[in-house]
């Protein structure tokens, strides 16, 4: 038998009927589900050193378990003396088991050891049912080394889902386990 993570069997088994009964939904098909994990990390310095993007592309990779990729700079900002084309940031995106994994290790492993935790907010819906989080520090992730992290940075993760709402995005988020805070 093939593995199926975690996150992905509990979706199947639980939280499509919670979000039927919820919303009452008629057809399984209407159901949100998650669809992408987009993890993105700007670095701004790096139009002095370009070194400093691959450090963000490595630790990215190792943090997702995909290869990361650079981004590149859309138009000239004169005032930041940058060029179109020009590499300043990282980004990978994650679907299907990978995404439901990082999703797992985020939840279980990376929140709880934010300083002073006590939920995620609920104001990063964008009114389409997609989720912005942002991480201050990279180091909550086990798979970064501590030792060899040379700038603690941030980054941005994106869930994107297929609700049509932000309060059905919501519920299938706190069904999967964000742990939103309690207003």
């Amino acid at each position: 038998m093939a593995y199926i993570p975690r996150l992905k069997q509990e979706y199947k088994e639980r939280i499509i009927a919670a979000l039927t009964e919820e919303f009452g939904y008629t057809n399984v098909m209407q159901v949100p589900k998650l669809e992408k994990i987009v993890i993105s990390r700007g670095v701004g310095a790096a139009v002095a050193d370009k070194k400093l993007i691959d450090y963000a592309v490595d630790e990215l990779t190792k943090i997702s378990g995909q290869k990361a990729v650079s981004t590149v700079s859309k138009k000239d900002v004169a005032s930041f003396k940058l060029r179109k084309g020009m590499p300043i940031g990282a980004k990978v995106t994650l679907r299907g088991e990978r995404m439901y994994e990082f999703l797992d290790r985020l939840i279980t492993s990376a929140l709880p050891r934010v300083r002073d935790f006590n939920g995620i907010k609920a104001n990063g819906f964008d009114g389409r049912g997609n989720y912005n989080l942002g991480v201050t520090e990279q180091i909550i992730f086990p798979e970064i080394d501590i030792d060899k992290v040379n700038k603690i940075a941030g980054m941005d993760v994106t869930f994107v889902t297929s609700a049509e709402t932000d309060k059905e995005a919501k519920s299938l988020l706190s069904e999967l386990g964000l742990p939103f805070k309690k207003n």
